[in-house]
């Protein structure tokens, strides 16, 4: 019996210790958010939509709009794309519309059926008075809302230009481990994340462009728009959602896509390619660029990549 007793005694402080870690944690986060809170003051314009605010930044004038689309789970993407499009604002109109729960913009907890996310991007665009049509550059899993958009309102997208975008094929097999996104959901949100070296230092602050003080805002937005519950909805629909563009036909409009080496991705290198190089085959005035380099190809490529979308554009 007094064994017993020992035990849950010792079990008790443990728990007791362990509530009292997170609970310092927890603090330490909620006190840097607010020293942060200057940092998150958005960089472009904020935009009602469906009654939430969206993030969208322009930059450079023209007659031809390039709308960048970021990747699931990329935090900030007006500055993960940074590298890319400073390279190409002095030709055309950029454009980059964050999602909401990604960079400056809202987070809400809604279905993220295709169908949804498309709607907020274009009332986004439309409500910010960038008009179609658009040259589309998705990257990884928003190249599925990207053939959709071409799919639905053709005369909308004049081309598509892929930074080591996914295509439908490629969700067919892919297993989603929702528990490792729901502690990473939890550890953010408690700012455990905080306490991991390096953990906030992305391809773009690492091998990017970004100023020092731009570095300093990636971070602080990292630590805010890290796996929140929308890019979770995200996630969980992402298997139908690709089904969807699947089952209806390609969008016969140009494309240039970058393909990465598969590094950072859930494949391996030739398949991760084969599912580019199956689709675009079936796509008239195509064409594939294979990178050596990780799944964040405009972060590392991003002087290649420029050079070769100019080429492209002026082709058209």
């Amino acid at each position: 019996m007094r064994k017993m007793k020992r035990v849950v005694k010792v079990i008790f402080v443990v728990i007791v210790a362990v509530l009292m870690l997170l609970l310092i944690i927890c603090i330490n986060h909620q006190i840097h958010l607010k020293m942060e809170k200057e940092l998150r003051l958005p960089l472009g314009q904020m935009v009602e939509v469906d009654g939430n605010n969206m993030s969208i930044y322009v930059e450079g004038t023209g007659d031809t709009t390039l709308v960048f689309m970021s990747g699931g789970g990329t935090c900030s993407p007006i500055l993960d794309f940074k590298s890319l499009y400073s390279l190409l604002s002095n030709k055309y109109q950029i454009v980059v519309v964050e999602k909401f729960g990604y960079g400056f913009s809202d987070v809400v907890d809604k279905k993220r059926g295709i169908e949804s996310i498309l709607a907020d991007t274009r009332a986004a665009l439309k409500a910010a008075g960038i008009e179609a049509p658009y040259i589309l550059c998705p990257h990884s899993m928003s190249g599925i809302e990207a053939l959709y958009w071409a799919q639905q309102y053709p005369e909308e997208v004049l081309a598509i230009i892929g930074l080591d975008m996914v295509v439908p094929k490629s969700y067919q097999d892919y297993s989603i481990n929702m528990t490792m996104l729901k502690l990473s959901q939890f550890a953010s949100a408690i700012g455990i994340t905080r306490l991991l070296p390096g953990v906030s230092d992305s391809d773009a602050i690492i091998n990017g462009t970004l100023s020092n003080k731009e570095k300093e805002i990636y971070r602080a937005v990292f630590y805010n728009r890290t796996a929140t519950i929308t890019m979770l909805n995200e996630v969980k629909s992402i298997k139908e959602n690709a089904s969807k563009v699947e089952s209806d036909n390609m969008p016969q409009i140009p494309m240039l896509l970058f393909v990465s080496n598969g590094d950072g991705t859930s494949w391996d290198k030739e398949t991760w390619r084969s599912y580019q190089r199956e689709y675009i085959a079936n796509i008239a005035n195509s064409k594939i660029i294979e990178l050596d380099c990780p799944h964040y190809v405009h972060d590392y490529e991003y002087k290649a990549i420029s050079e070769s979308i100019i080429a492209f554009l002026l082709e058209r």
